[in-house]
């Protein structure tokens, strides 16, 4: 779940709150970008990333239930210049599930540097957001979702969209695995989740945040300031069965206030169904694109929050912004993105 949204605990601990999960091909491989730590908190985040924390990339193949690939990094202390140490694991099997299985260490590095080893490239620091909304629009969705009711179209106009996001930054974790990593081979289907993981008192480790699709939290829980929803702590296998009823149910409301579907009710449900399980699908070595008629992996560049208002709302919606707002925040070679 995406948290893009000042509110009291990510200004806390914004270390451990996921802004945004990319995945995409790369130079002859698969690339999986996760964000954390928005600046959009202002002055109160703490930068770097949680030196008791863990960043997971679990990956799924052909619909599988379960992840059979974890990705798993870990940072030390910043020193002195702001740099911290850090060890990317790999886990496969059983071990890519079990928290307490140990992985095998596969890269070492500092952040602000390119690290690699075997079939892997790893780059960590901050870097200008790439993401792009105009928080206004959100607004008036969130509007129309809570109550659902009819959108207020007039409470918000494209021609004068602004990026909400222009000129904050993002800690990011760029990992790249080559198509020659047996597991990630060109053509194999995947589906992507991240998440952050903190030590407990007790020596074991709890799960604090997850995203998979984009734009899930500021959409369907943008009240939920102190980040309680069950959500954070599930596993995408359950996400139907537990929370299939609240989607389906808030989307209903909308699209039967707005007249745009016949049958709310079976909108509703075939909206759970595609957000739920909270995975990033995408075809290894393919073009990946995160649009209103195929959805495979997710690029720097994608309208995210277009295409996730145009579905939940089941009518064509603008977010009156383009991908060139935020083209100075990417790049075309590893890591892609541009330190800040």
């Amino acid at each position: 779940m995406s948290h893009h949204l000042d509110t009291p605990l990510a200004a806390q601990s914004g270390q451990l709150y996921i802004d945004d999960l990319y995945v995409f091909n790369g130079d002859r491989a698969t690339v999986f970008v996760m964000d954390v730590n928005s600046s959009v908190t202002k002055a109160d985040i703490k930068r770097g990333f949680h030196a008791e924390a863990r960043y997971e990339f679990k990956i799924h193949f052909n619909g599988a239930e379960f992840e059979e690939l974890t990705y798993r990094l870990a940072f030390g202390e910043p020193d002195g210049a702001g740099k911290q140490t850090l060890m990317l694991y790999e886990l496969v099997g059983a071990d890519a599930r079990d928290d307490s299985a140990m992985g095998t260490p596969i890269v070492e590095g500092r952040t602000g540097e390119v690290s690699g080893g075997g079939n892997v490239r790893l780059w960590a620091g901050r870097i200008t957001d790439p993401f792009y909304i105009d928080l206004d629009e959100l607004a008036t969705v969130n509007g129309a979702i809570k109550d659902g009711a009819k959108l207020d179209r007039s409470a918000w106009r494209a021609d004068n969209a602004k990026n909400s996001f222009a000129g904050t930054t993002v800690e990011s974790i760029v990992l790249e695995v080559s198509h020659d990593e047996p597991m990630l081979r060109d053509g194999t289907q995947i589906g992507v989740w991240c998440r952050t993981m903190l030590a407990t008192d007790a020596g074991g480790w709890r799960q604090i945040n997850r995203a998979g699709h984009p734009m899930m939290w500021p959409i369907f829980w943008p009240t939920d300031t102190d980040f309680s929803n069950p959500a954070n702590v599930r596993h995408p296998s359950n996400d139907l069965k537990e929370d299939g009823e609240e989607i389906a149910s808030a989307v209903a409301g909308v699209v039967a206030a707005n007249g745009t579907a016949p049958d709310p009710q079976a909108y509703g449900w075939s909206v759970a169904r595609q957000v739920y399980p909270d995975l990033l699908s995408y075809q290894v070595g393919t073009p990946a694109t995160y649009g209103f008629a195929v959805r495979n992996g997710r690029t720097m560049a994608d309208n995210a929050p277009e295409v996730m208002f145009s579905l939940v709302l089941n009518t064509g919606m603008t977010s009156g912004l383009t991908p060139d707002v935020t083209k100075a925040a990417r790049g075309s070679a590893f890591p892609y993105v541009v330190p800040a």
